[in-house]
C-alpha cells in the first residue's frame, strides 16, 4: 500500500510530467540534452538546482529512481552522487547497457511550481560478430558463399579481406555476404570478416577456404651423375589433397628398396635416390603425381658425363611418357 508521502510524491511527479515547465536554472522551455556513453561505462546525469528548490526527483520514463535522497530504484547500478555543491543533484548509472537508453527527467518543485531538466541517454555498443560461416572445402571451379553477421550501435559495417597462402592481404568486398564464383586455387586461404563502427577496436573472425585441385609438377630436373656416385632425381608437385607419387623406368614401376634404390617422399616432394649409380641406371625415369582430383607426370633423365643433349641442353633419349601416363591413369582409376 502507498502511504501519504507516496501519494504526495506521485501527485507531484504527475504534475511535472503533465506540465513539464522550464529548466531548473533559466529559460522558457524544457532543456533536453543528449548524453552518449559506451556500453559498460558509467553515465552521469546532471541536474542543476538552487536554494529555492523544495523537492527534487529523478525519473526514467514513469519510474522514480530517486526522490530527494531516498532511493526508489531497485537497480544497484543507479546511485546518487555525493555532490560537492548544493547547486547540483546528479545520479550515476554504472555499467550501462542498451536497456538503459532513453529519456530521463530531473523534476524540481520550486515555490510550488514544477520545473524539469530532460536528458536522453544514448548507449553505443562496439561492433561484435554474432554469426559467421564455418570453414569450407570445395573443388576448384565450384562456387562458395560466405556469410558474416554483426551487431553494434551505431550499426556495424562489414569488410571482407583475403589472406593468401603467401601471406599477403587483399581487400575483397563489403557486406554480410561474400560470393566466390568458379573459385581457383589462388583464391584458397583465410578470409577475414572485419566488423567495425568506430566505437572500439574492430571485431575480426576468420573462415578457412580450402580448394581441392589436381597435381601439377613444379620441379623435375634431369641429373648427370658419374658411375659409382650417389645420384638423386627430384620431383615436386603442388596439389590439394596432397599428391601421392610413383616412379617408373620406361614402363616398369620402381619400388622402394629394390635394386639399390630408395624412394623418399616428404610433403610435396619425392626423391629417387641411387646409392651407387651404374651404367644400367642411366635412362629415362617418369615421376607420376596423383590425387583424387587428377593425375600428371614428368620425365626426368639420369645420364652420364658423355650423354648427348638437344639444343635446350636436355639429354636425348627415346621415351613415350604419354603411353606410360595412360597406363598409370587406368591403374589409378581402378582403385576407386
Amino acid at each position: 500500500m502507498c502511504n501519504s508521502v507516496c501519494f504526495i510524491i506521485l501527485s507531484w511527479v504527475f504534475a511535472v510530467l503533465v506540465f513539464p515547465g522550464v529548466p531548473a536554472r533559466s529559460g522558457d522551455s524544457a532543456l533536453k540534452d543528449n548524453i552518449t556513453v559506451r556500453q559498460g561505462d558509467s553515465a552521469v546525469l546532471k541536474c542543476s538546482v538552487d536554494s529555492k528548490v523544495s523537492r527534487v526527483a529523478w525519473l526514467n520514463r514513469t519510474t522514480i529512481l530517486f526522490a530527494g535522497t531516498e532511493k526508489w530504484s531497485l537497480d544497484p547500478r543507479v546511485i546518487l552522487m555525493e555532490n560537492t555543491a548544493i547547486t547540483e543533484y546528479s545520479i550515476q548509472i554504472q555499467n550501462v547497457n542498451v536497456h538503459d537508453e532513453g529519456p530521463y527527467v530531473c523534476s524540481i518543485l520550486t515555490n510550488k511550481k514544477p520545473k524539469s531538466t530532460k536528458v536522453h541517454l544514448i548507449v553505443q555498443v562496439p561492433a561484435k560478430i554474432t554469426n559467421i560461416s564455418k570453414d569450407v572445402t570445395v573443388n576448384e571451379g565450384s562456387s562458395v558463399n560466405l556469410m558474416c553477421q554483426a551487431v553494434g550501435r551505431p550499426e556495424a559495417s562489414i569488410t571482407w579481406r583475403h589472406q593468401s597462402a603467401r601471406g599477403g592481404h587483399k581487400f575483397v568486398t563489403e557486406g554480410e555476404h561474400l560470393e566466390l564464383i568458379s573459385i581457383t586455387k589462388e583464391q584458397s586461404g583465410t578470409y577475414e570478416c572485419i566488423a567495425s563502427n568506430d566505437i572500439s577496436s574492430s571485431d575480426i573472425r576468420r573462415v578457412q577456404v580450402t580448394v581441392n585441385y589436381p597435381p601439377f609438377i613444379s620441379k623435375a630436373r634431369s641429373t648427370g651423375t658419374p658411375v659409382g656416385q650417389r645420384g638423386v632425381l627430384q620431383c615436386e608437385a603442388s596439389a590439394v589433397p596432397r599428391a601421392d607419387f610413383e616412379w617408373y623406368k620406361e614402363d616398369r614401376r620402381l619400388l622402394n628398396g629394390i635394386n639399390g634404390l630408395k624412394i623418399e617422399t616428404q610433403g610435396k616432394q619425392s626423391l629417387l635416390i641411387f646409392f651407387n649409380v651404374s651404367e644400367e641406371d642411366y635412362g629415362n625415369y617418369t615421376c607420376v603425381a596423383m590425387n583424387t582430383m587428377g593425375i600428371t607426370n614428368a620425365s626426368i633423365i639420369l645420364y652420364g658425363p658423355g650423354a648427348m643433349h638437344d639444343v635446350n641442353g636436355t639429354p636425348v633419349l627415346r621415351r613415350c611418357s604419354a603411353c606410360l601416363l595412360l597406363t598409370v591413369t587406368l591403374s589409378h582409376l581402378l582403385k576407386f
